[in-house]
């Protein structure tokens, strides 16, 4: 599982004076099937930055766009088969972990320092969002914490879906509750 630290993310930045930082923020990407519906998966040469699920390819594609408005977006049809299939089978067996390389650049610092501390949460746990906000000593930061984990592009590889209410209950998730039910049952059970 990719674990990461504020000076990690710092030192993945490119350098405004590269040449190459522009391209290194282009994003390629394609569409799969999964058992929750069609996947996008968007990556940059750093890593995975989109995790999108949904019914619809244009609207995961709007998606995409508004979520990223000034990358280049280029669609790469099969190129990206492999991290298509890898996703899918995390679905299915969630405990196996997201191996795939994360770019998580496009946050802002408190949405980064909420990415990571869910990095560090175990499968088959979870945490309310009052304790995540505690955890990364913003003790009265819960709704906030609630928004960074809705800005998360990159669905199951941020796992937003070990958060719950502080009575335990499972509530909203941008993927859709029986989705995160699922995840978190399935994760329970390893």
């Amino acid at each position: 599982m990719y674990m990461a630290d504020t000076d990690t993310l710092s030192r993945s930045l490119p350098p405004a004076t590269n040449p190459d930082a522009v391209a290194s923020h282009d994003i390629v990407f394609s569409i799969g099937d999964s058992s929750a519906g069609k996947i996008l998966i968007g990556r940059t040469i750093v890593g995975i930055c989109a995790v999108l699920i949904g019914a619809d390819e244009e609207a995961l594609r709007s998606d995409l766009k508004a979520r990223f408005p000034d990358r280049k977006l280029t669609w790469t049809g099969s190129q990206l088969n492999d991290e298509l299939e890898k996703v899918a089978q995390y679905l299915e067996h969630p405990t196996d972990g997201f191996t795939l390389p994360l770019d998580m650049r496009h946050g802002t610092l408190f949405q980064r320092r909420v990415w990571d501390a869910l990095l560090s949460i175990p499968y088959g746990a979870t945490i309310t969002y009052a304790a995540l906000a505690c955890r990364i000593g913003e003790p009265n930061g819960a709704r906030a914490v609630a928004g960074a984990c809705a800005a998360n592009a990159i669905a199951l590889g941020i796992p937003c879906h070990r958060v719950v209410r502080s009575n335990g209950t499972i509530s909203g998730y941008r993927w859709g509750v029986e989705l995160k039910r699922s995840l978190i049952d399935k994760e329970a059970k390893a």
